[in-house]
């Protein structure tokens, strides 16, 4: 039991602890709606770091601070068993730097199953009553009607048919059929910026040469 306990006060768990503090006491706030659930989102994916990095590690259709809060709470439990491999073991001046190797192990660990629970949300958010336009940045949409003449087109997510969005581009028109990725919501027109899904995903494997974005596909 003294094991234990050293171990859930002790680093690298404790790190853990505090951030599982937060996002008690962020979705505390956001139950009784003194801050909002997309406080974390913005329009456009261009600016907004925290959310492209989240999109590029596979999560998108859910509020960046449900996918953060989903990675948090996954990857707990497993920072537990790692910090008490560490706390058993006789590191002496090593026990900080794996420390922080334990921190990053269980990010890693925990990416995929958190990923898949999102995915397995995303259509409950979609659909719900305080859902947030800003939500659907990094969704792939399938575009069901060639532009019209104010370059306006419809299109519905690719995994979850029964949401239409309207897509309104500068550049070239839409054609039926084309895979898009919405990276900017235009408040005032209640329509989506659209790049062609191979553009997006060319454009973040360059990123990844540079070493600018994690390795994790979209």
């Amino acid at each position: 039991m003294e094991l234990f306990i050293q171990t859930a006060l002790g680093f690298p768990f404790a790190f853990f602890l505090i951030l599982l503090a937060l996002v008690a006491v962020y979705w505390l706030l956001a139950g009784l709606r003194v801050i909002r659930v997309s406080c974390f989102d913005h329009d456009s994916l261009r600016d907004d770091h925290l959310a492209s990095t989240l999109i590029s590690l596979g999560f998108a259709g859910v509020p960046a601070s449900f996918a953060l809060s989903a990675l948090i709470v996954t990857a707990t439990p497993i920072a537990f068993a790692l910090s008490l491999v560490l706390q058993w073991l006789p590191l002496g001046l090593l026990r900080l730097p794996l420390g922080f190797l334990a921190i990053w192990a269980a990010f890693a660990l925990a990416s995929s199953p958190s990923v898949a629970a999102c995915h397995g949300l995303a259509r409950r958010f979609h659909h719900s009553r305080r859902a947030s336009p800003r939500w659907l940045l990094g969704e792939t949409v399938v575009v069901r009607q060639a532009s019209d003449s104010e370059g306006r087109c419809q299109a519905t997510l690719e995994n979850d048919p029964d949401v239409s969005v309207t897509l309104h581009g500068k550049g070239a028109s839409c054609n039926a059929g084309e895979r898009r990725v919405l990276v900017k919501h235009v408040a005032q027109q209640d329509v989506y910026r659209a790049v062609p899904a191979e553009e997006y995903l060319d454009a973040h494997a360059r990123l990844r040469k540079l070493h600018l974005l994690p390795r994790h596909d979209i």
